[in-house]
């Protein structure tokens, strides 16, 4: 463990096995860092409010801010939290928040995701596994990125958006509805604009999971039947795979819709 001795660090914290802090770093409040993990320089993590748990070989960068208050007017400090896996990289300037009680409690980040500088990760965050969020992409509160999700720059999430595993999301867009898993989706707002078949490809998929995820999109996206017509047109026409299965499961879930 090494710890420039231009940083502060709260006697709350825990300090795991050859984390480096670096200059001018502040590790407030109730903050747990885990073994290996590098805060490059003027990173600030933790506050007065709240818990941060940050796993194993993390990087981040300079002037993240990773673990502030809610931006939310009902937030009146109480012990809410951020959970951070491993193998993660923050960017310079990004900023994460944690969670809210009326969104229960917690904002997590899963394992070897890529956030980019200027990003914002609001409070109530789900995000997974793999994930990519770009420059200056915003996630307001409660938003879910599934595992595999590819964020481009300057996309702006509205509150309760969820945007299903392997899907991509085109630069300058702005979503207010849920993303399908497996599509590409762009605009102003973001509509899905076909299956991210290379995406699915690069992942391993087969080629008869693709056909059958494309036949899907193309029913949703082309079609004018209802929610429930496009789900029975699917089951009958497309192969039910498992992939298959969670893209039906996802469709049927989705409360804000599905933005087509």
């Amino acid at each position: 463990m090494t710890i420039h001795p231009s940083s502060v660090v709260s006697k709350d914290a825990e300090i795991g096995k050859g984390v480096h802090i670096g200059p001018f770093c502040v590790i407030a409040g109730r903050t747990r860092i885990g073994d290996g993990t590098r805060l490059e320089s003027h990173v600030t993590v933790g506050s007065e409010y709240g818990v941060v748990e940050i796993g194993e070989d993390n990087r981040i960068s300079a002037y993240a801010a990773v673990g502030g208050p809610p931006q939310d007017l009902k937030y009146k400090g109480e012990p809410t939290k951020l959970v951070i896996g491993d193998g993660n990289v923050i960017r310079e300037l990004a900023t994460i928040n944690i969670g809210t009680p009326g969104g229960g409690g917690l904002t997590r980040i899963g394992n070897h995701n890529l956030i980019m500088s200027y990003a914002h990760v609001a409070h109530d965050c789900q995000v997974g596994d793999h994930v990519v969020i770009a420059n200056s992409s915003q996630l307001a509160g409660h938003v879910i990125l599934e595992d595999h999700v590819k964020v481009s720059g300057m996309c702006g999430f509205a509150q309760f958006v969820r945007v299903g595993k392997y899907a991509y999301i085109g630069g300058d867009s702005a979503v207010n509805k849920d993303i399908l898993p497996y599509t590409i989706a762009q605009g102003r707002f973001a509509v899905m604009r076909a299956t991210n078949r290379i995406g699915l490809e690069r992942a391993g998929f087969s080629k008869e999971d693709i056909e059958s995820i494309n036949r899907a999109v193309r029913i949703i996206t082309k079609g004018t039947g209802t929610v429930e017509e496009s789900l029975e047109r699917i089951r009958q026409e497309c192969k039910m795979t498992p992939a298959m299965d969670f893209f039906v499961r996802f469709f049927k879930a989705s409360a804000k819709g599905v933005a087509k």
